[in-house]
């Protein structure tokens, strides 16, 4: 995206001002004056930048925008097809949808004209019972991507650098970027494993602020081992986990790693496993000597009373999030396994709720991706960065989407 272009050189322009003068006829009228204020020539100009661009931060005018997976209505206008008529297996979302207890919550809200507890005490109760972790280190954000935010505005500087290890989740660099930071990228090696020797001397070498790690890591669903992340925690920065799918992975979450590695946060979210990614609700656990000052900094009303409710709701079945991510997890595996029939697809393993496949044997991923999408009304997802641009990521979903699935690719 380009920016706007910077406003050039001094100018004037002129605008009518209304004053008034003392009354000493009830039929004189109101006078008019012409005021003239200095202001850049080119806004008088008919093709000049807007004025209030002027006032930005001179960095987020090269901003690159962020590009977010499109929803139902709009994925169903532009293909003509009905919303329940489309297979959406492009952003990771949970197609069996919150628990039961969730919508009848969210029908019998006590309060929704109040606002919502800024300190999200119910939920962070809960939230402290079923991960055995000390209330103290919890924060809960509109999603995970709040807290990530929020963390950014607190520790940067502009200037300061963070490690990116990509291909990964493309928040960490377009925040970093938001806040004028530097993004030393320490690429991952084969079969996506995180180089841990890169990231030391990337470390000791830059001096970064925070080193960003997401396992299971998207898009491939690979999972860091104990011995990796305490490799990383041993080195003079703050660690920031992101655990989103760590719910689908047979690895156990390092959330209360917290207690005693005092430079390590995880995040995780209700987004993927619990189905509320239309609600916005994510929880890190942070150390206490940080957290205190990340709640001075927060929006004091930063979780909805809906989104609170439906969170604290679906932590009361937790019977049927279980059964629910088992489901996914057994359709993972189907799903590789029928992908890696197909001849020009190599599918990695994973521990998340998506697989990710390379495009091989002279195939266009994206074109791939598009005919998915207009032929069959089934959405996976493709990336333009140049190191995934030949691999489609297809999320998990029922049975009945699988065979949507391998019947529309055998067609290609």
């Amino acid at each position: 995206m380009q920016g706007a272009q910077a406003l050039q050189g001094p100018g004037s322009v002129s605008f009518p001002a209304t004053t008034r003068s003392r009354r000493r006829h009830a039929s004189r009228p109101m006078e008019l004056r012409t005021a003239t204020v200095d202001m850049p020539s080119t806004i008088a100009q008919a093709d000049a930048a807007p004025l209030a661009a002027s006032f930005l931060r001179k960095h987020l005018l090269k901003l690159a925008a962020y590009t977010p997976i499109e929803p139902f209505e709009i994925l169903s206008a532009r293909y003509g097809r009905r919303p329940e008529d489309i297979i959406k297996l492009d952003a990771n979302e949970n197609p069996y949808g919150p628990p039961p207890e969730v919508r009848q919550a969210l029908g019998s809200m006590a309060w929704p004209n109040v606002y919502p507890d800024p300190e999200t005490r119910q939920l962070r109760r809960a939230l402290a019972k079923q991960e055995n972790i000390p209330i103290e280190h919890l924060l809960v954000g509109c999603g995970a991507d709040e807290l990530i935010d929020l963390l950014m505005r607190c520790i940067l500087d502009p200037q300061d650098k963070i490690v990116d290890c990509p291909p990964t989740f493309t928040m960490y660099a377009f925040d970093a970027d938001v806040n004028d930071a530097r993004v030393v990228t320490v690429p991952r090696l084969d079969k996506f494993k995180v180089d841990v020797e890169g990231i030391r001397r990337a470390v000791l070498e830059h001096k970064p602020k925070v080193v960003f790690l997401t396992s299971p890591n998207n898009p491939d669903g690979s999972i860091m081992s104990d011995e990796d992340i305490l490799a990383v925690l041993a080195l003079p920065v703050l660690v920031v986990l992101d655990e989103a799918y760590i719910e689908f992975s047979e690895v156990p979450s390092k959330l209360t790693w917290v207690q005693k590695h005092p430079n390590l946060i995880v995040l995780r979210t209700f987004s993927k496993s619990a189905a509320l990614a239309g609600l916005r609700v994510g929880y890190g656990a942070f150390p206490l000597d940080m957290v205190e000052y990340l709640w001075r900094a927060k929006q004091p009303y930063n979780v909805g009373v809906a989104a609170e409710v439906a969170a604290c709701a679906a932590l009361q079945n937790p019977e049927y999030l279980t059964r629910v991510r088992n489901l996914l997890v057994a359709e993972r595996g189907r799903l590789f396994q029928a992908l890696s029939d197909v001849p020009w697809l190599e599918p990695y393993p994973s521990d998340a709720n998506f697989i990710l496949a390379k495009v091989s044997g002279g195939r266009d991923a994206k074109e791939i991706k598009e005919r998915l999408a207009q032929d069959h009304g089934i959405m996976v997802r493709h990336y333009a960065k140049k190191e995934l641009s030949g691999y489609i990521r297809i999320s998990v979903g029922k049975p009945e989407h699988t065979d949507a699935v391998m019947a529309a690719l055998k067609q290609l």
